[in-house]
């Protein structure tokens, strides 16, 4: 007999073998037991959670000869048959590749025939998300009023790409994710049977490597044992997958803390170094900042040791906890970028030098206070007298130097006032003749409460460079914080287009900057509390 799979080996062959499904598998006992099982049932949930081994359960339970307590006995000739796959009354489908409407027709054909040996003929549609548009239509009639001799299960991980009138016609059970405890549970069970050592760590690692699928954690704990030793432990099952160890994660992780992009480098060499998976390494590092976050929070850090906690002791005290925040999305997105890009390596070292940078830092703390202050501008609470708007208004020309790093005085937010409700720009009208529309288009801008975005337009010209872009002229160059507003993807989008409606044809955009910004002295978050404080809007900026 050839070599079995240990997920394949270990499938649970009674509704108690499932793990972490105790919701699902009761009521489906007790139906049988009482004899009202339903025509239609769709299993959704997530890989690996026990959907088609519940689907398979239930039709040799439904079918057989000696049930006990709403379970199968997998002794009696039906249960045989079902499991070894010579009994023809269960059919299994799998509609990733029988998607097709002449597959469906061939069930309409068959329902009609009655059972050969079993109670119950039973289809079992795996995937059925993946069913074409005309499959769909072709098994609704069926679906609905089936003979009494047919059920059907259906299986998905996407029941949202199933039309209403699938959904509606199913009963319908969600597999949820299955617990680290239980999948450990299991783990252990699987491990004394097959004669497996394995340590309570590796254990653990497992389990959350798995990500709630029972399915992911026998796969991975199959790879440990190829090499034909049955002995588990944490650092054997790190090496498989390309974990790197705790203490990387913590010397990399301490350097980005204190802005040394000497030890960075360092940390980031022995990491590729060790040829480990940087997809993993990142995972690892989200990981432990949010376990860091944790600690700082609860005191808890439940799976490290003691030296671990220790170094974990060391960065949470010197580090606030809307940094580990920060660091986590940055890490994400970074982790996103790795996924797409071809040049991993180059994009994870740039990625970690550039959390090292304070300055990239402040400037995103920066772009998220007078994001706060843009949308409550747009909210359309902002209450001023017209006397303060016009005092304010002088007091911007006075201080034209730095127009285009702050976000509008109180006079333009007056503006706004009188136009709270948002402009819809696709309904807007513009001239061909780029320079009487381009102030139009800033204006509007404005108007729809793109205040920051309007701010950093002031005073440029558009000109047409050829058929497909148009040219943005900044007389006086940009600043630092204005290039990277409005380098945004989704300004870039914005502006572009209100540009194509103007030619009546898509056109791309290009900043032309006529000369080098010169350096501000002052500090912009002083602009943006100054800004609060004339214009005497209820709300604090808060770092």
């Amino acid at each position: 007999m050839g070599y079995t799979a240990l997920y394949r080996k270990f499938r649970p062959i009674t509704f108690s073998e499932l793990v972490g499904q105790e919701h699902i598998t009761r009521t489906l006992k007790n139906q049988i037991m009482a004899d009202r099982v339903g025509h239609a049932y769709l299993f959704n949930g997530g890989r690996g959670t026990g959907k088609t081994s519940s689907a398979k359960i239930l039709a040799r339970a439904i079918n057989c000869l000696n049930p006990k307590d709403g379970e199968p006995c997998n002794e009696c000739e039906i249960c045989k048959g079902a499991i070894n796959g010579s009994l023809t009354d269960i059919v299994e489908m799998d509609a990733a590749s029988n998607n097709s409407v002449e597959d469906i027709r061939s069930i309409r054909e068959e329902v009609n025939f009655l059972p050969t040996k079993a109670k119950y003929r039973v289809y079992i549609i795996d995937e059925v998300h993946m069913l074409s548009s005309g499959a769909f239509n072709a098994l609704l009639k069926t679906l609905e009023e089936p003979p009494e001799h047919v059920k059907f299960i259906l299986a998905t991980t996407e029941p949202q790409k199933l039309p209403a009138t699938i959904l509606s016609r199913c009963q319908r059970f969600d597999f949820k994710r299955i617990s680290n405890e239980d999948i450990i549970k299991r783990l252990k069970t699987v491990c004394e049977e097959s004669k497996i050592e394995i340590t309570e760590g590796a254990l653990n690692i497992i389990s959350v490597l798995a990500e709630g699928a029972m399915r992911d954690a026998l796969s991975i704990l199959e790879r440990c044992i190829q090499d034909g030793e049955n002995k588990i432990d944490e650092d054997k099952i790190k090496d498989l997958v390309g974990i790197p160890k705790v203490i990387f994660v913590h010397n990399i992780l301490e350097a980005i803390i204190e802005y040394d992009i000497d030890k960075t480098l360092q940390s980031m060499d022995e990491i590729l170094n060790q040829g480990k998976d940087l997809n993993n390494f990142l995972w690892e590092m989200i990981k432990y900042v949010k376990d860091i976050l944790l600690y700082k929070s609860s005191g808890k850090a439940d799976l490290y040791s003691q030296e671990e906690i220790e170094n974990i002791k060391s960065i949470a005290d010197k580090v606030e906890k809307e940094k580990l925040v920060y660091l986590i999305y940055q890490l994400s997105d970074l982790e996103n970028d790795l996924k797409w890009s071809t040049q991993k390596t180059i994009v994870f070292q740039a990625g970690m030098i550039r959390l090292c940078s304070k300055e990239v830092e402040n400037e995103s703390n920066i772009e998220k206070r007078v994001e706060k202050i843009e949308n409550y501008l747009k909210s359309g609470k902002v209450s001023i007298s017209k006397s303060e708007a016009t005092n304010n208004s002088v007091d911007m020309q006075r201080n034209n130097s730095y127009q285009q790093r702050t976000v509008q005085t109180s006079a333009q937010i007056e503006s706004i006032k009188t136009s709270a409700n948002i402009v819809n720009t696709s309904k807007k009208s513009y001239s061909e003749d780029l320079n009487k529309s381009w102030p139009k288009i800033v204006n509007d801008l404005k108007q729809s409460g793109k205040i920051v975005l309007y701010t950093n337009l002031i005073n440029t010209v558009a000109e047409k460079i050829n058929d497909m872009t148009v040219g943005i002229k900044f007389p006086k160059g940009m600043t630092a914080f204005g290039k990277s507003v409005l380098q945004k993807q989704e300004n870039i989008n914005e502006i572009s287009s209100l540009v194509s409606m103007a030619y009546g044809k898509e056109m791309q955009i290009k900043y032309i900057s006529e000369e080098q910004s010169k350096p501000i002295q002052h500090n912009p978050e002083d602009d943006i509390a100054k800004l609060a404080n004339q214009s005497d809007i209820p709300f604090n900026i808060i770092d």
